[in-house]
């Protein structure tokens, strides 16, 4: 068996423990793996392909990032070229990376990426490759696994910056608003918001009402509190408003969110007259060494995805759901994203300690 491992997507830490793990479980059966570069790149003349040993994946399963580099742009479907005349268009490239992954004698392609990663997974499947998906995204809004690892590392990244803004917020009597990442879901934010004793956290799922945020403000500093704490998902969006973008892609698609936490934080400083700060954690959630939780999930993934190769299990993705790892047909995972339930447990706890969700 010749099996090839591709990362796509925003990093997430934990990459590199399912490189590994997939390498060594490959190894201890008698067979090869090499990494793809930059994604599906590598097949496609971009950066090329490289052999995996034991000895080339030793000591990463603690190192942040990706040994084999990752894009976001690498869409073969949707392959970014230029016509005649210099303009830039995105071409279909499918049938030339399937050739060159026949070309190369791989037998299995193991995709390590996030909800569009795994959608060009599936769309591959659907021409002949044989592929078994690896959930990968510090969002966790993937479908068909309970925890995506990244996450785990991304809410303690998120929640230790949060302690520390605490000090300075109190010391300054002011209103600080934090923006996390998290896209279209609010998981991030929820659970460090919760975890570092926020006073008002802004969801994606929860449109929210800018006066109801001032109030719990307002009611803070009728008590003597004279400082708060809004964590805010930068999908979030106002009632009846859209979540604000930062850029779009020239084909008119949302490229990058972000820039809400500014927005809120003008509002309050406008309607309260506090002083209120902004501050955008951005891609600082993505980078570092991956939790325990993290390293142990990543690793069981890559090892279920070698099994599932095995047992010639293509189309699929490997999932948590615990205390098992499980096979997930690739159709009921693509073009749905996983959000935080309304009525989920930890909502409601939440709002049992009294943090305004902005509703």
């Amino acid at each position: 068996m010749r099996i090839a491992i591709s990362t796509g997507g925003g990093d997430a830490p934990g990459l590199n423990a399912v490189i590994r793990a997939i390498v060594l479980s490959a190894h201890t059966r008698g067979w090869q793996t090499y990494g793809i570069r930059r994604g599906y790149g590598g097949l496609l003349g971009n950066d090329g392909i490289q052999s995996l040993t034991p000895q080339s994946v030793r000591g990463i399963t603690h190192l942040g990032g990706t040994i084999l580099g990752t894009t976001n742009r690498g869409n073969p479907f949707r392959w970014a070229s230029k016509d005649a005349a210099g303009k830039e268009v995105e071409v279909d490239r499918s049938d030339d990376l399937i050739a060159a992954f026949n070309a190369s004698g791989f037998d299995a392609m193991i995709p390590i990426g996030g909800d569009g990663s795994l959608k060009i997974a599936y769309d591959l499947g659907l021409k002949g490759l044989p592929v078994v998906g690896v959930p990968k995204t510090i969002d966790n809004d993937v479908c068909g696994t309970l925890s995506t690892f990244g996450f785990d590392t991304a809410v303690s990244t998120a929640t230790e910056a949060i302690d520390k803004l605490h000090s300075t917020t109190e010391s300054h009597e002011r209103v600080m608003v934090v923006e996390l990442m998290g896209r279209d879901a609010g998981w991030i934010a929820l659970h460090s918001g919760i975890s570092a004793s926020a006073d008002v956290i802004l969801l994606p799922e929860i449109p929210f009402d800018i006066a109801k945020v001032c109030d719990k403000v307002m009611e803070r500093e009728r008590d003597g509190r004279h400082f708060s704490v809004v964590v805010v998902a930068e999908g979030a969006k106002p009632l009846g408003g859209e979540a604000s973008m930062i850029e779009r892609r020239s084909t008119g698609t949302v490229d990058r969110l972000g820039g809400i936490a500014s927005l809120v934080a003008k509002a309050i400083t406008e309607r309260t007259g506090k002083e209120t700060r902004s501050l955008v954690l951005g891609h600082l959630q993505r980078g570092g060494s991956p939790t325990t939780f993290d390293r142990l999930l990543a690793l069981r993934f890559g090892a279920a995805a070698v099994r599932a190769v095995a047992d010639h299990a293509f189309g699929v993705m490997v999932g948590f759901a615990p205390p098992e790892i499980i096979r997930v047909p690739l159709e009921q995972v693509i073009g749905r994203t996983k959000h935080v339930p309304l009525n989920c447990d930890t909502i409601l706890t939440a709002r049992g300690l009294g943090i305004s969700l902005g509703d």
